[in-house]
């Protein structure tokens, strides 16, 4: 009796995800407060944004300690290798070279990994959340790379929230543009994602049209097969009282019809 709940407890990498996803989600809120703090703030103090980059450094080192635990406690490693390696290549990716947009990049490929594996997120919830993110981070990044460039055009907040708006509906009014290849990258990702995610919110409510109809079909259908059910009920009513009109015993004969 005890053999089949103890195989149905979940696995302790399971445990471990579902201790995490709380405190790693508030990390990632102090990583969003300390990537935008020194970009709009553009007079920081050189000590506040020291503090910054460092907890930058430490949220990204929870999300590498989190992905070394959870490769530790999974007893198929390879597989988990290969079926994660987005998680292991954001890990990775700062190392590389160590800029900030790099940083910020791997810890949204991490934040939208394990957003994913929480049930209880709903896919318009995680599209809203896409939407916010890739345009407040998008924004954030293309300031911060363009603010200083000798012909940039995008000098402040606003504009950079302007142009990520026009840019990931794929609209491009072209009053503003990055002019350096960094920023010219994260136009070509925003422009990409946007697309990615309009493809999926239409696609999500053409599902949700054709459940809505295929809904409605069923609802027919049952009234078509119980309208069908009670004709054939009445036919065979029908049939009944025929033949036994046939053999005299039917009403308006006057016989009373034998036990």
């Amino acid at each position: 009796m005890t053999e089949p709940q103890a195989s149905n407890a979940p696995s302790a990498r399971v445990r471990w995800e579902r201790v995490t996803q709380r405190p790693l989600l508030g990390l990632t809120v102090a990583f969003a407060v300390a990537y935008a703090a020194p970009i709009v703030d553009s007079s920081a103090s050189r000590s506040l944004t020291s503090v910054c980059t460092a907890a930058e450094w430490t949220v990204w080192a929870c999300f590498a300690v989190d992905h070394l635990v959870r490769l530790a406690l999974t007893p198929r490693r390879r597989a988990f290798v290969r079926a994660h390696w987005p998680d292991l290549c954001a890990v990775v990716l700062p190392l590389l070279q160590p800029l900030r947009l790099l940083r910020l990049v791997s810890t949204l490929l991490l934040v939208g990994r394990r957003a994913r594996m929480a049930s209880q997120i709903r896919l318009t919830t995680y599209v809203a959340g896409s939407v916010i993110g890739l345009l407040m981070f998008g924004s954030l990044a293309v300031l911060s790379v363009e603010r200083d460039a000798p012909h940039g055009n995008i000098r402040t907040l606003g504009d950079a929230v302007w142009w990520s708006f026009t840019t990931m509906t794929t609209v491009g009014y072209g009053d503003h543009a990055p002019t350096t290849g960094l920023g010219r990258m994260i136009a070509v990702g925003l422009m990409l994602s946007g697309i990615a995610l309009l493809g999926v919110v239409t696609a999500n409510i053409a599902a949700w049209f054709i459940a809505r109809f295929d809904k409605d079909d069923d609802e027919e259908r049952r009234r078509t097969e119980a309208i069908e059910a009670l004709t054939a009920e009445v036919r065979a009513l029908r049939a009944e009282v025929a033949a036994l009109a046939a053999r005299g015993d039917g009403p308006g004969t006057g016989r009373v019809p034998r036990g």
